[in-house]
Formats: C-alpha cells, structure tokens, sequence
C-alpha cells in the first residue's frame, strides 16, 4: 500500500511538463518550426535543459517541469532570441511565447532618449550613459551592419559593456563595437516590440572639462549630482529634477565642450572627495533609476510643454 501511495504522489511530478504556443507578432497567428528551450543561467552560461520544436499549430510540449527559478523559455527565429520567464508559481501549461519577424526598416525603431550622468572625482569623471529605444511596430528591428544604437566615446576610453534590458525584463551584458568613423561606437542588438533600454559606464580622465558628440537626432541631455555644475557655450539649463536634485541640461550643438565645476556623486553627496573614483557599488543601481527619475520631466520637454525646470521660473 506504501509503494502504491508514493507512486501516486509521484505521478504529478512523472507527468510534469511545459507547453504553450508560439505566436508570431507580425502576422498574429501561430508560428510553426520554431525551437523553443527552457534553459536556466549557471556559472558557465545559459543551460539547456529541455527543447522542442512548435507543430503546425505553433504548438510545443517540454517534458520537463520547471525547475527553480531563474527559468527561461527561448525561442530562436529568424536568427533573434525570445526569451520568456517562467515565473515562480505561475501555470506551466498555455504559456505564450511570442516572436516577431524582423525588418532592417531604422523607422522601426526609435532613439528616444539619451542621458549622460557626469560623476566626477577629483582627477576623473565617471560617466553612466543611458539610451531608451522604442519600437512601435510588431516587427523585431536588427541591422548588424550599423547597430541598434551609435554613439561617441572621447579618445582614450576603451569600448565599455552595455548592459540591456529588454521587453523580457533580465538585463544582459553584450560589448560595443568601433565602427569605421573616428570615436564612434555601436551596439549590435535586435530591438523587438516595445522597449528597450541600454545603459554603458565608463571613466573619462580629468575632472575639470569634458567633450562628446551627439549622435544622430535625438536630443541629449547631462545630468549631475547637486554639487556638481557644468557651463559652455553648448548648453541649456534646464534647471534641477526636483526629488534627486540633479542638475539637468541640453546640449545644443554636435561637438561640444563643458566646463566641470565640483565632485559628488547622485545621492552620495558632494564636496568632501578623497580623490578614488566615484565607482561604488550603490552609485550603479541609483544611475540605472535615473532615466526613471527623469521621466516625466523629459516627457515634458520632449512633448514640447511647459519647461517647469527652466532657471527663473516662478
């Protein structure tokens, strides 16, 4: 009776599985062929666990249960990776996953924010570049040979990281790559339905100028901590976000140069610098909040509304 008992208890877990259907974007239907895994990160990488390809009726089976979390269900398709967590608790069965197909159109997707945060030290600045991307379209935008996003690096600084966050809320880490002009950087990622964020950090050395280039269209803004303050014939100030207090500004022309006045880090404070490099560990999670902090000051200025942070208003 006791080994009849323990294999019923054992059943659910024998018969355990994962399926769903994978559902294309673009046409709104089903999607046959596609490889979908479930795979969980190790020391060593991505493992795979479990695949299998969708039928027909983009329909997949994994007979596998899911496994302690973090798990993830990729599917490959057109040479882009769709990653989909499997949350903790949630159901294992009719999981969508949802792939798009690809186009080389650049109006797929679009800059639509820029930030640099300018930390500086006291022989060298700690810059957190931030990028936002935007795709409207149900089609995944992927152009290896001039990237999702392009921007400049003053001479001397080594081609940093760029961590990525996109629709599928896990950031990933992917290294830039020097184009054929002077100084200029891109980054090779597809940017699928939605939005999708890049975030780079890299140090400049000198404290007391800093010169870059606007790249492309997009407006670009500086931000620093409350004691730090920037002039140049290039700016425009915007004045300071009210709940971090970081001081804001617009550049104005393709090349530009700043003068740097004052160390500190957002949120750390200011005026006391004991000369290290403003690198630690809490100044990263507090800069990858920034474009959230600013959000709805840039959507302001963007949308062409009042310039609540101009300097002298009321």
């Amino acid at each position: 009776m006791r080994k009849i008992l323990a294999l019923l208890a054992l059943a659910p877990l024998l018969s355990a599985a994962i399926d769903g259907v994978v559902v294309n974007q673009t046409s709104g239907k089903p999607q046959a062929g596609v490889i979908v895994s479930l795979v969980q990160p190790g020391q060593n990488g991505m493992q795979s666990l479990a695949s299998a390809r969708s039928g027909a009726d983009g329909a997949f089976k994994l007979d596998r249960d899911v496994p302690p979390p973090p798990a993830l269900l990729q599917a490959i398709y057109q040479g882009v990776t769709y990653t989909t967590i499997l949350a903790p608790g949630a159901p294992a069965s009719g999981v969508r996953v949802m792939v798009s197909d690809t186009t080389t159109n650049p109006a797929a997707a679009k800059l639509t924010q820029h930030i640099l945060l300018l930390q500086p030290s006291a022989n060298s600045i700690q810059v957190n570049e931030n990028f936002a991307v935007e795709n409207d379209t149900n089609q995944t935008f992927q152009d290896s040979k001039n990237g999702s996003v392009q921007f400049y690096l003053p001479d001397g600084v080594e081609a940093p990281e760029l961590s990525v966050s996109g629709t599928a809320g896990m950031a990933i880490r992917r290294k830039a790559v020097k184009t054929d002009k002077p100084n200029i950087y891109k980054f090779d990622y597809a940017i699928k339905p939605g939005r999708t964020t890049f975030e780079a950090m890299y140090m400049v050395d000198g404290a007391d100028k800093f010169k870059g280039r606007v790249v492309g269209d997009t407006p670009l803004r500086l931000a620093t901590p409350p004691s730090v303050t920037l002039s140049g014939d290039s700016l425009k100030d915007l004045g300071q976000e009210p709940q971090s207090r970081a001081h804001v500004y617009e550049v104005t022309a393709k090349d530009y140069e700043v003068t740097v006045e004052g160390t500190g880090t957002l949120g750390g404070g200011g005026g006391e610098d004991n000369g290290e490099p403003a690198m630690h560990q809490e100044n990263a999670r507090l800069y990858t909040r920034l474009p959230l902090v600013l959000s709805f000051s840039f959507a302001i200025l963007l949308l062409g509304g009042v310039l609540i942070f101009r300097r002298g208003a009321a």
